[in-house]
């Protein structure tokens, strides 16, 4: 009769999340950082269709890198939290704190009860009325939550890309010093060498706090070849038709 094959419980934890990490490292990065009117987000992200930067409520959004299909299923699950937080209580009471303790006991309960944990990481932020009140909380594959201050990179070689960005970053940039500093911190490798990087290959998005309750806008086009070509912000009023 064969004997059972036993194997510690922190191996299988320390399994686990080796496992994670090398499916998250394989991803393109993510830069979440904050500016003068508010929270960008820049990831490499060539698709037009699968984003990696969403929406969820007035003023949080959700930032991802990993599996899509597992990122995608929890910001679907944060809008409908939202969306019937807000109507059974008030809009007031979805904050971006609650969000990230409800996704981090799922990704606790995956990474502990299933085989196979989930292989990704998520920021979800939210903008406040000024900087001091804006939030960003960053979330790992094992449900581990950290409140970020001022920035954050995920994906690849996020710790070469964290130095660098706490480097760069300073509180009160525009929007298209922060474009810039994002999109030096994606085209950096870990040995030093940049790759080009255009407006075609990111996915960029904000929470502005000076547009009324609904925060969250994406730039594209024009704007933001703008914004990624020029020394600062570019104009943001919609010219006369």
């Amino acid at each position: 009769m064969s004997m059972p094959f036993y194997v510690p419980p922190e191996q299988v934890m320390k399994d686990r999340a080796d496992f994670a990490r090398k499916g998250i490292a394989r991803g393109r990065s993510v830069v979440v950082l904050g500016y003068d009117r508010g929270i960008a987000f820049v990831a490499e992200n060539p698709s037009r269709a699968l984003h990696k930067v969403s929406e969820i409520y007035d003023r949080i959004a959700f930032a991802a890198v990993g599996r899509y299909n597992e990122f995608e299923s929890l910001r679907v699950a944060g809008i409908r939290y939202a969306d019937l937080r807000g109507y059974s209580y008030d809009r007031t009471d979805v904050t971006a704190r609650a969000l990230a303790n409800t996704y981090a006991q799922t990704l606790g309960a995956v990474f502990t009860q299933e085989s196979k944990p989930f292989e990704i990481e998520i920021v979800v932020a939210e903008v406040g009325v000024d900087s001091d009140a804006d939030q960003i909380f960053r979330l790992t594959y094992d449900g581990s939550v950290a409140d970020e201050h001022g920035f954050v990179a995920m994906g690849g070689a996020s710790d070469v890309a964290e130095e660098r960005l706490g480097a760069a970053w300073r509180p009160g940039m525009t929007l298209g010093e922060a474009l810039h500093t994002a999109v030096d911190v994606l085209a950096s490798g870990e040995n030093g060498e940049r790759r080009p990087l255009d407006a075609g290959q990111l996915e960029v998005a904000v929470l502005d706090r000076d547009r009324p309750r609904r925060s969250f806008r994406r730039i594209a086009g024009p704007l933001l070849t703008r914004l990624l070509e020029g020394p600062d912000e570019a104009p943001t009023a919609t010219p006369p038709a």
